[in-house]
């Protein structure tokens, strides 16, 4: 989650929880001024307004919940304990699309092998796949190649937590054996590809980020590993997240975006995205929460998927919204990911929100026949990429499509993430008691150890109200997208971002263009809950037509050493 607008939430304090212990002490000294005084204070924070005798008839029932926190305390969670609580996107009354029966990629040629496999590197996933197949190239090959530049680069990305070349190999010894008995297992089969480092994979570190956390490791691989194992990927390396999924700085540095290295990737999944668009590993998974999968695709040029929450089970996957987190590829185009889908959704027991709906991409759709819509408010307003976005529309009229106004729902998205915080802190509760947050890399009023400590203060109550207001949200939607398939919208215009992370519908970031310093835009195609095909079948036109993902960072070709980075970058250029 990287959000230079996150809510710290403060302005909330919850009543009961922040001011228990000052009012059991002035119960204790004998005398209720005080008390009414404490209350009347917190009264004016969340703007309301008591009398005395409210105030006198509250203190006992304050007492006693003071001292029920304590036993609820007292009784140790881990992180991966999910509350009784779960959401369901199609509570809104949405109905999920009609699926084609089976996934069709595209049709692709398989290139003679080149005389230095560095040449490979930044090739699709559909690319790789007509090479192996062919036998051109063998996973083994692909894997040293790729281990290789992870290691000879990262001094310049600070993207890589651990290299994995012992399982990889192994893995890929499998699969180039399987594929001499013509026996794939899938588009994905020999593909080397990275993880972001929430993710658990079985006697590797999985740090989270934290420096808290740097030795934790985990005995089994989370769900979305065991999944692309048995797709025949390899996977090769853990790959950086910022602290505990916020932003780009972690333990081990700031991970860099390849078009520009003295800027940071943006986060959290700042490994994932820096790694792809470097061409270090075929595909990446990460995660969002609210724009971690987005935000650091945009920044590096790469293409994200989204997936509708409950698509792919979050089993082994640190926790840290239960009601917001989600899983999905990063890669080079928006095939790559609708491949990598197919391999990971599905319902899971160790997942209670992740759900059985079909989902099926055929790479010939014809585009034609989508309904398209674009967010008319988000379009109007002034910004530095207004002028991509419309050559976006331009685009799309000239493949045949009609994109359509759309006005939005009219919901303070942005505050109705208070949701996250509170989650969150719920997450990170005794990390946060404990003082081990003081641990984290940054202690900013814009980093975790802040908000978990402000959270602390959010009022129950306003937890439940924005729960509400997101059924209000999907109702509205659910009324879209009974005219409409896809949506177009500014990556970061209006409240899109916010909104669609609220709601759990699903969302594909493409490269739009670039500045003229060099650095990639994007735009945000996103859909109907559990209609990703149609999302991801638009988006890949688009990308066709332009090519705008085929375009790589000039210092990180075959060959290339670009220079070492400081770990760190000054204050002033952090996200």
């Amino acid at each position: 989650m990287d959000r230079r607008r996150f809510l710290a939430s403060a302005a909330s304090a919850s009543l009961t929880l922040a001011l228990l212990p000052k009012l059991l002490r002035a119960q204790e000294a004998g005398g209720p001024a005080l008390a009414r005084q404490t209350l009347s204070e917190a009264e004016r924070i969340l703007g309301l307004e008591f009398t005395d005798a409210e105030r006198d008839l509250m203190l006992q029932d304050v007492a006693e919940a003071r001292a029920g926190l304590g036993r609820l305390r007292a009784v140790g969670l881990a992180n991966d304990v999910p509350p009784a609580l779960g959401f369901r996107p199609l509570a809104g009354g949405e109905v999920p699309p009609p699926q084609e029966p089976r996934t069709r990629p595209s049709r692709v040629a398989a290139r003679p092998a080149p005389a230095d496999l560095e040449e490979l590197a930044l090739l699709s996933v559909p690319e790789l796949a007509a090479m192996l197949r062919a036998r051109r190239v063998s996973s083994v090959e692909l894997t040293r190649m790729y281990l290789a530049r992870l290691e000879r680069l990262d001094p310049a990305l600070h993207c890589v937590v651990a290299l994995l070349p012992e399982r990889a190999l192994a893995l890929a010894r499998r699969a180039d054996e399987e594929l001499a008995r013509g026996r794939p297992r899938s588009p994905l089969h020999g593909v080397p590809w990275g993880v972001k480092d929430l993710l658990a994979v079985g006697g590797a570190r999985t740090t989270w980020g934290s420096r808290a956390h740097r030795e934790q490791a985990f005995a089994a691989d989370a769900a979305v590993v065991e999944r692309l194992d048995a797709a025949g990927a390899v996977l090769v390396a853990k790959l950086s997240c910022g602290s505990l999924a916020w932003g780009d700085v972690w333990f081990g540095g700031h991970t860099r975006n390849p078009w520009k290295l003295d800027q940071g990737s943006s986060g959290s999944s700042a490994g994932s995205a820096a790694a792809v668009a470097a061409g270090l590993v075929g595909f990446a998974i990460g995660t969002e929460t609210w724009g971690s999968i987005v935000s650091p695709g945009t920044r590096c040029g790469a293409t994200g998927l989204r997936p509708t929450f409950g698509r792919v089970s979050r089993r082994g996957c640190m926790a840290l919204a239960w009601s917001l987190d989600k899983i999905g590829p990063l890669a080079r185009g928006v095939e790559d990911c609708a491949l990598v889908l197919d391999r990971i959704h599905g319902a899971d027991p160790g997942d209670p929100d992740s759900v059985d709906l079909p989902y099926a991409f055929d790479a010939r759709r014809d585009v034609r026949r989508l309904r398209v819509g674009y967010d008319a408010t988000a379009f109007a307003q002034e910004r530095e990429e207004a002028r991509f976005d419309e050559s976006v529309l331009a685009v799309l009229r000239d493949l045949g499509s009609e994109p359509r106004p759309v006005e939005l729902p009219d919901l303070p998205a942005e505050d109705m993430m208070l949701a996250l915080s509170a989650e969150a802190a719920a997450a990170f509760d005794e990390f946060t008691r404990s003082g081990r947050d003081d641990e984290l890399d940054r202690q900013t009023r814009g980093s975790w150890p802040n908000v978990f400590r402000a959270a602390r203060l959010l009022p129950a109550v306003e937890y439940v109200t924005s729960a509400r207001l997101r059924t209000v949200a999907l109702r509205a939607l659910a009324r879209l997208f009974r005219d409409h398939d896809v949506i177009v919208s500014p990556t970061f215009g209006g409240q899109t971002l916010a909104l669609t992370n609220l709601t759990g519908h699903p969302a594909v970031v493409v490269p739009s263009g670039f500045r003229d310093d060099g650095t990639p835009v994007s735009i945000t195609f996103w859909g109907g809950l559990y209609g990703e095909d149609r999302v991801l079948s638009l988006a890949k036109a688009y990308q066709d037509a332009t090519g705008w993902h085929r375009k790589a960072p000039p210092l990180f070709g075959p060959g290339a050493n670009p220079p070492a980075t400081a770990a760190f970058l000054p204050d002033s250029l952090l996200d």
